[in-house]
């Protein structure tokens, strides 16, 4: 039954697309399917402890793998998406039916300040983001995208003091109208000593009422080491960063989650036919992990 879903996604996406637009399509897929390939066999596969570098470590449940930074850096890239020394790698289900990811991020910004959280105001910090995505639309543009539109919240910003952990949710749409589906970026944070991680969640808009939880289980996952949580935080040595919470929200924010969003709108297109190709020559997903468990470790 998966398969004939799987034939009939495709002829759904594929219908109606010119003969060259076709081809650019194959050739995008092949290179999606090529490194996501490669990603799965790189993959560290939950339940597993997961370092990330000598910052925190990354509790990976059951129905999950880490992509490592490499491999995962090559898949970013199939999509239209660049990575820098933030990145830390990404995160994926095992199950062949779920088109999402998470991207890990780490930003060495200095101890951030979380007293604005108090009073930020969720239409301002909206007005921010739409501003930031136009201002980055300019780049989007070079690179051969459609511009970006930022619709509205999924999620309004929510700061929990208590874990210092913050989670919002932004609806964008591709303004040309080509694209189908909408996509969602699900943003969570953990602030440390200094500086936050980043997971953000990349999913269609059909999927995150699903899909939110997998970002909040990573995220849950997430501990810090000895030395490097918040509350370790010395004031007469630590750097103070020049900016606080909202602005992660804002400004700073726009410019690499427009970038998410635009790769998430690849995404939505090309993966599910990669995934399809690896399913029709028989290997699916579930397989390709599952003969990765089997391989004897080094």
């Amino acid at each position: 039954m998966i398969f004939r879903i799987l034939r009939l996604w495709t002829i759904l996406l594929i219908t109606g697309i010119s003969t060259a637009a076709a081809q650019d399509n194959a050739a995008q897929t092949a290179e999606i399917q090529r490194t996501f390939e490669a990603a799965v066999k790189a993959a560290t596969q939950g339940p597993a402890d997961v370092p990330l570098r000598q910052l925190a470590t990354l509790h990976l449940p059951d129905p999950y793998s880490y992509i490592p930074v490499t491999e995962a850096a090559a898949f970013m890239r199939s999509m239209g998406n660049v990575t820098d020394e933030n990145f830390y790698g990404l995160v994926m289900s095992k199950q062949h039916d779920q088109f999402w990811f998470v991207s890990i991020d780490y930003v060495d910004s200095g101890h951030l300040k979380d007293d604005d959280a108090k009073s930020w105001d969720a239409d301002e910090l909206l007005q921010n983001l739409k501003d930031g995505t136009e201002a980055g639309n300019k780049e989007r543009a070079e690179r051969g995208f459609p511009p970006l539109d930022v619709v509205g919240w999924i999620e309004r910003p929510a700061y929990d003091e208590s874990t210092h952990r913050l989670v919002w949710s932004m609806l964008v749409k591709d303004r040309s109208g080509v694209e189908q589906g909408t996509t969602v970026n699900y943003n969570t944070y953990a602030l440390g000593r200094q500086g936050y991680f980043m997971l953000n969640l990349v999913t269609g808009e059909a999927g995150i009422a699903n899909d939110r939880k997998h970002a909040d289980a990573i995220l849950a996952g997430l501990d810090y080491k000895p030395g490097e949580r918040y509350a370790d935080f010395d004031s007469s040595t630590d750097r103070v960063a020049e900016y606080g919470l909202a602005a992660l929200i804002g400004g700073i924010a726009a410019k690499k989650l427009g970038l998410l969003a635009l790769m998430g709108v690849t995404f939505v297109k090309f993966w599910k036919l990669a995934l399809i190709g690896i399913a029709v020559a028989g290997g699916a997903v579930g397989k390709l992990f599952r003969r990765k468990n089997t391989t004897p470790q080094a």
